[in-house]
């Protein structure tokens, strides 16, 4: 099984190596276990070398693995080969992350390094290049992909060319990653930040439903906030989620009886496998809560996509029949109990025949 991670990231060039350990305690608090680091910027070996080790010492101490992010400028600019990352071993780091390709041999060639350095492929390449690299018959337990984070408003990846690049390292079996971007964090890489996720869609949304989203694709393993610092709430919100099923944020009405809570909170939600265009159905509540009744409320309006509807007494079978409204619709015999929150409406897309859900109260 492949566990999913949340991650953080430090930018070591640009922050206070007392505020990155504070920032890296408070992950391992609520759960982050991965720790992205880059080193685009550096210049200077010696310097590179005693900052970077200084703050990968206290990243190992609480546990995270550690990734930094290399380009073949940085090779020449720090006196690194490609045959020799004792460099990169001596930072204490797990893995280095490759910007920028080479030319497949080599990827091939560094993936069998003595020090068992995992080495991470830039994802956000729709093209045959993983497929090179393992032409040359490299060390796949030792790959990982890891997509780009994108700085500029208005340039991340549309979903798309996300999915379609994603499966190309998915279909082999390759541990994967992506980021999403903080609504506080200021700091990246460069002097410009709009936030720095993958997907251009996610980049002003909240933490968890960027996640929600990622880890809903079934293509992605780690989710990586790419800004520092998020605040403690988005980690906790993040420390919240469940990483392995889809989950929605509803808000509930006021009207909503301790019966329909329960319907809504309790079972083990799935869309039934003969799926249609109206209304996604978990039809499990009906079977358990045949005898419990339920009044009409809330059952005149016009129902609208996002809408959790529970049917009520004058729905027969049907009643107690928890579902998600797809398109807008009038139904008298069936109760209106609350509303997926707007952010995580684009989760519907998501929601296929069979899929496994559940909710949590806003």
């Amino acid at each position: 099984m492949t566990f999913r991670q949340l991650g953080l990231s430090i930018y070591p060039d640009h922050s206070d190596f007392e505020a990155d350990q504070h920032y890296l305690q408070l992950g391992q608090k609520y759960g982050f276990t991965r720790l992205f680091m880059s080193m685009l910027e550096a210049s200077d070996p010696e310097a590179t070398k005693q900052k970077f080790t200084r703050i990968i010492a206290v990243a190992k101490s609480l546990g995270y693995q550690t990734i930094i992010d290399v380009s073949p400028r940085i090779f020449d600019d720090l006196h690194i080969s490609y045959k020799d990352l004792s460099f990169f071993h001596d930072l204490g780091v797990d893995g280095i992350r490759l910007d920028q390709g080479f030319d497949g041999n080599t990827e091939a060639m560094i993936s069998y390094n003595p020090y068992n350095l995992i080495i991470e492929l830039n994802m956000s390449n729709d093209v045959a290049y993983l497929d090179n690299i393992l032409s040359y018959q490299a060390n796949e337990p030792y790959l990982f992909g890891c997509h780009n984070f994108y700085p500029q408003v208005g340039t991340g990846l549309t979903e798309d060319f996300f999915i379609h690049s994603s499966q190309r390292f998915k279909q082999h079996g390759i541990h994967t990653a992506a980021f999403i971007a903080s609504q506080v964090g200021d700091q990246g890489p460069w002097n410009v930040n709009d936030g720095l996720p993958t997907l251009e869609s996610d980049r002003y949304l909240p933490v968890a439903t960027q996640a929600k989203h990622l880890f809903a694709t079934k293509l992605i393993d780690d989710v990586i906030i790419g800004n520092a610092y998020a605040s403690e709430a988005e980690l906790q919100q993040l420390a919240d989620l469940d990483r392995y099923q889809l989950s929605f944020s509803i808000d509930l009405l006021p009207q909503t009886t301790e019966l329909e809570k329960e319907i809504i909170f309790k079972p083990q939600h799935f869309r039934r496998g003969d799926s249609n265009a109206l209304v996604a159905r978990s039809t499990q509540p009906r079977v358990t809560y045949k005898a419990n009744p339920n009044p009409p409320h809330d059952e005149t309006i016009t129902f609208q996509p996002g809408d959790v509807l529970i049917g009520n007494d004058g729905f027969g079978i049907y009643k107690n029949e928890l579902q998600i409204v797809l398109t807008p619709h009038q139904d008298t015999r069936k109760n209106k109990v609350g509303r997926i929150a707007e952010a995580d409406l684009k989760l519907l897309d998501y929601l296929k025949p069979w899929t496994k859900f559940k909710f949590d109260a806003l």
